[in-house]
C-alpha cells in the first residue's frame, strides 16, 4: 500500500470551485461576455386562487422600450438597456455609458387566460396580474365520504 500525501489547501480549493460553480448556476444575474445579455432581472411570483402576480425588478428603463409577450404556459420579458449619465465637476467631464439587452422567460405553474393579462410599470417596477384559466380555477374538488 502506498502512502499517499494529504494536501488539505488542494481539497479547499476543490471546494471553493465547486461552490463557485453552485453558485454561477443559482444566480444568472450576469451572463458571459459577448451573449448580449447583460442582466436578467429579478422576479418574485405569488399564486392566488384566482390569479398568478408576477413583479419583475427593471429599474431605469421607460415602458416603450421592454417587450412583454404571455403564452397560457409562461411569460417572456425582453427589453433593451440605453442609459448615459453625464457629469461635470471641475473642468472634467465624466460619461458612462450603460448598454445591452436582456430576456427573462418565467414557466407559469397553471395555465392562464393570456388574452386577459394586466400590466403596470412604475418606479422600475413591472407588475403583471396573470388572470388564470377557469378550468385551473376549478381544480379543487371536495370529495364527500358516504
Amino acid at each position: 500500500m502506498a502512502l499517499v500525501r494529504w494536501e488539505p489547501f488542494r481539497e479547499i480549493e476543490t471546494l471553493q470551485r465547486q461552490m463557485n460553480r453552485l453558485f454561477d448556476e443559482m444566480m444568472p444575474t450576469v451572463r458571459e461576455p459577448g451573449d448580449g445579455i447583460t442582466f436578467v432581472p429579478p422576479a418574485e411570483m405569488e399564486d392566488t386562487p384566482d390569479a398568478i402576480h408576477l413583479k419583475l425588478e427593471i429599474p431605469g428603463m421607460d415602458a416603450k422600450d421592454l417587450d412583454i409577450q404571455v403564452s397560457a404556459e409562461s411569460v417572456s420579458i425582453t427589453g433593451e438597456r440605453k442609459s448615459e449619465t453625464k457629469t461635470e465637476e471641475k473642468g472634467m467631464t465624466r460619461t458612462e455609458f450603460r448598454y445591452g439587452k436582456f430576456q427573462r422567460v418565467i414557466p407559469l405553474p397553471v395555465r392562464i387566460q393570456n388574452n386577459n393579462v394586466h400590466a403596470e410599470y412604475k418606479d422600475g417596477i413591472l407588475k403583471l396580474t396573470l388572470p388564470k384559466a377557469e378550468e385551473e380555477k376549478n381544480k379543487v374538488v371536495k370529495v364527500n365520504l358516504g
